[in-house]
């Protein structure tokens, strides 16, 4: 009998070795990153579980205690049956977690707003805070004035992030330069990813950098991080948006200051030019798109991306919301006319003013919700949009059972 128990256990385990084989082979990039931001991210998470775990684990272990201790068979167990208070039992199982709860809220509370991803990064490493006064970088000044020496690290790097269907598009602006599933910067330099999608919501993620943070269409979000070992690093779309979503991958290269103005220089010498007509082809979906280089851009092609007007003739979304008097096209003049016939904007003159707006002793009163104040059935001044007809505003309603009628005034 002994025997066949113990022949049981070895083939569980055994059944149980090549799960442990292929999980130790695993690469746990969430738990191992290159980045500031997911390192803190990473050990806020470590902290968090191993708070939970203090009270978790004591409960599980004295669960089993309590089970073997007083199980049917032990009969020296104590059995006390009228047991009911204990002072100090209580503040145990009511203080440990009550402080533990005061210590999870206040770390989560202050982890959130440093791990902020619209708030600038205040240091690339532990011990190495930015500039306070960021300068350019690249070509045009001195690599020791803005690079990273002692003082922390120079002026962020702009990178504009556009998920399209089912590929990335990543704009450089400050270079000029832009490239589809491929991404790099350099180590120990922040980063400030601006972006947005063409169609449908996705989410952008390098696990060895940072969180991962949704885009939109018509919106922009931000994400400052910074990569700090060199490495080729495997970025993704977290968030499902249609069939070539599987395909939706990118690699994100950690490069030194010289590795990176190389990279550069091989995206302007093998690219070609992105504007609107090329972007407008690039938009159409397609699956596991081969990494392309551009090596100029429209200017404003982001902000046309973002505001939805890539297209000759559409007028943008901040024109619709100022009535498209910035406009240059068919769409211009879109603001609304003035009420009940008054000049608005559109006619130069100054907008008729609402009823609302109006005193008390401006407002008349009706027979009923909808006729307008003293009107004349046969006169000239019951046309639509005649100056007698604009105040709506102070007339009396219908009466409901129950309620006491409103005088006319």
């Amino acid at each position: 009998m002994i025997v066949e128990k113990t022949v049981s256990r070895a083939k569980k385990w055994l059944v149980a070795l090549p799960l442990a084989l292929l999980t130790s082979g695993c690469n746990w990039v969430v738990m191992s990153p290159s980045g500031d931001i997911a390192v803190q991210q990473r050990d806020l998470v470590l902290i968090a579980t191993g708070l939970m775990l203090l009270i978790i684990v004591p409960v599980i272990i004295l669960t089993l205690v309590f089970a073997f201790r007083y199980r049917q068979s032990n009969t020296t167990a104590k059995y006390e049956p009228n047991w009911d208070h204990s002072v100090g039992l209580e503040l145990l199982i009511w203080g440990v977690p009550l402080l533990i709860i005061i210590a999870l809220g206040a770390l989560t509370w202050t982890s959130t707003h440093l791990l902020d991803p619209y708030r600038p990064l205040g240091r690339i490493k532990p011990d190495t805070p930015t500039l306070a006064n960021n300068v350019p970088v690249g070509n045009l000044v001195d690599k020791q004035q803005a690079g990273n020496g002692p003082n922390g690290a120079g002026k962020p790097l702009e990178v504009q992030v556009v998920a399209l269907d089912w590929k990335w598009l990543f704009i450089y602006p400050e270079y000029g330069i832009a490239t589809v599933n491929e991404l790099a910067a350099p180590v120990d330099r922040p980063i400030r990813f601006q972006m947005t999608s063409s169609s449908v919501m996705n989410a952008f993620y390098i696990p060895a950098l940072a969180g991962m943070i949704y885009t939109m269409p018509g919106m922009q979000t931000t994400l400052n991080a910074v990569i700090n070992k060199p490495g080729n690093y495997e970025g993704f779309s977290s968030n499902y948006s249609g069939a070539g979503f599987s395909g939706m991958r990118f690699r994100f290269h950690g490069v030194s200051d010289a590795g990176f103005d190389a990279w550069i220089n091989q995206v302007k010498q093998r690219g070609g030019g992105l504007n609107r007509a090329s972007y407008l082809q690039l938009e159409k979906p397609s699956e596991k798109v081969p990494v392309r280089y551009y090596n100029a851009v429209e200017q404003g092609m982001f902000k046309l991306v973002v505001e939805q007007c890539v297209q000759p003739g559409k007028v943008c979304m901040s024109q619709m919301m100022h009535g498209g008097k910035t406009g240059g096209d068919s769409h211009a003049d879109m603001a609304m006319p003035g009420v009940n016939g008054g000049k608005g904007p559109q006619g130069g003159s100054e907008r008729v003013e609402g009823a609302l707006m109006k005193e008390a002793d401006e407002k008349g009163s009706g027979k009923h919700w909808t006729a307008p104040a003293d009107i004349k059935r046969d006169g000239a001044n019951s046309a639509p949009g005649s100056d007698a007809n604009r105040n709506h505003t102070m007339l009396t309603p219908s009466i409901m059972p129950g309620t006491r009628p409103v005088a006319n005034g």
